[in-house]
């Protein structure tokens, strides 16, 4: 093999972070952020609803719509049945009603013909490539919307990644520059241990959300800047200076955030 090609694969084996590594990144982003309650679960058809309505908007309104399509419709049953006019006219509050409304009507009109009825428990008995299968036929349910649906409402180890995991694993080298969304899915289910991919998931969006935000990371903050090998990309004399604190050198940082995570994928009650 050409010296060249040696070298790259020997970098690239340098910034993938090891299961042990991803393990304790994990338990420091729980410590933060959580802990994390696994309850107020939706049904998996319920689940499959609230994932699109939560598609490029904030929980508040993807929540709002959820409700207001629920108190409109009463069952999912009734929301099959129902015209994508008043479908779209629930949903407003959610944004995007236009694109959202048929999406709806037709995955659960398809859910319905496959299956006879919206109830998809019958997915937790599946091994897990077979029930994220079963989903992915569905229109418009990707790797990301089959993953929520099945660790959320079923509680099985599949993985989920949206925008906020995504740029977190590729900036603590979880995973490689070059791997896509989608085929980080299968890449981050065989790293993370099944009974750590909740804890994985809600851990790493938080971080996402909180921290390790896209345009300017809170690096100085950050839980896991010790083991971070995009850090020194952000961290700048000027934010140091602006901030009035040192460079992080190891994985302590104050606790300020601990019980400020949020638990997504599920509807927020108002009030």
């Amino acid at each position: 093999m050409p010296a060249k090609s040696q070298t790259k694969q020997r970098k690239r084996r340098v910034r993938t972070m090891s299961v042990d590594g991803i393990a304790e990144a994990v338990e420091l982003m729980t410590r933060e952020y959580g802990p994390f309650e696994q309850e107020r679960r939706l049904d998996p058809a319920d689940e499959m609803v609230f994932t699109i309505l939560s598609q490029h908007t904030s929980d508040t309104n993807s929540s709002r719509a959820y409700a207001r399509l629920m108190e409109r419709f009463g069952t999912l049953e009734a929301v099959a049945e129902g015209t994508i006019t008043e479908i779209e006219e629930a949903i407003a509050p959610g944004g995007l009603a236009k694109i959202k409304a048929p999406r709806i009507k037709e995955v659960l009109t398809k859910v319905l013909e496959l299956n006879g009825s919206l109830d998809l428990a019958f997915l937790r008995e599946m091994p897990l490539a077979q029930a994220k299968a079963w989903l992915r036929q569905l229109p418009g349910i990707g790797p990301k919307s089959a993953g929520i649906v099945l660790n959320f409402s079923l509680g099985m180890p599949a993985m989920a990644v949206d925008t906020h995991i995504y740029r977190v694993c590729q900036r603590l080298g979880v995973i490689e520059p070059a791997v896509t969304a989608d085929k980080a899915h299968d890449i981050l289910e065989a790293k993370v241990a099944p009974e750590e991919v909740f804890n994985f998931h809600v851990s790493f969006i938080n971080h996402g959300r909180q921290v390790c935000k896209a345009q300017r990371p809170l690096c100085l903050e950050c839980v896991v800047s010790g083991v971070c090998p995009s850090r020194k990309k952000f961290i700048t004399a000027k934010n140091i200076k602006e901030e009035g604190k040192s460079v992080p050198t190891g994985n302590a940082t104050a606790r300020r955030r601990t019980g400020t995570g949020q638990l997504p994928h599920v509807p927020q009650q108002e009030g």
